[in-house]
């Protein structure tokens, strides 16, 4: 049998922390990996309209967005309660629309160009005059291929 010594120094051992960046990196690394910024707020209110034939995109890096509706609350006083176009982060008008497809263009890679896509995220009780006027201008912009954002029907 053993002999046990009952007068011996009771220490707590030390804690080795070698490992310890490396457990912090893999966790910031996996943050990193699963959490998607928000590239645009949101500066109007839009509801889309519901449909049946529904499709999600695939690519999203493709794809553009025009956004128009009624301005959020904290806008209201600045822009009124008029229906507003939102391109990117700012408000535009009409006309500012083939410049901004120009922009998005040219920030694609040359191989991706051609498979550039515009959604138009629009309120369903927008007129469709202010839709007419933003298809004509994706047209003089070459911006064939346009999406239309709606929801499934319940």
């Amino acid at each position: 049998m053993g002999k046990f010594n009952k007068n011996g120094s009771k220490e707590v051992p030390e804690l080795n922390t070698s490992s310890l960046p490396d457990l912090i990196f893999s966790i910031l690394f996996f943050f990193m990996m699963v959490t998607s910024m928000r590239e645009v707020t949101l500066k109007v209110e839009f509801n889309t309209p519901k449909g049946t034939e529904i499709e999600k995109l695939e690519k999203k890096s493709l794809i553009t967005y025009v956004y128009v509706g009624k301005p959020t609350k904290e806008f209201r006083s600045k822009m009124g309660v008029a229906t507003r176009i939102q391109l990117n982060d700012d408000f535009a008008e009409v006309d500012a629309i083939g410049e901004y497809i120009y922009q998005e263009r040219e920030a694609m890679p040359e191989r991706d160009k051609p498979f550039m896509r515009v959604s138009m995220k629009i309120d369903e009780d927008t007129q469709m005059g202010i839709v007419t006027d933003i298809k004509m201008a994706l047209r003089e912009a070459w911006a064939l291929n346009i999406v239309y954002s709606g929801g499934k029907r319940q």
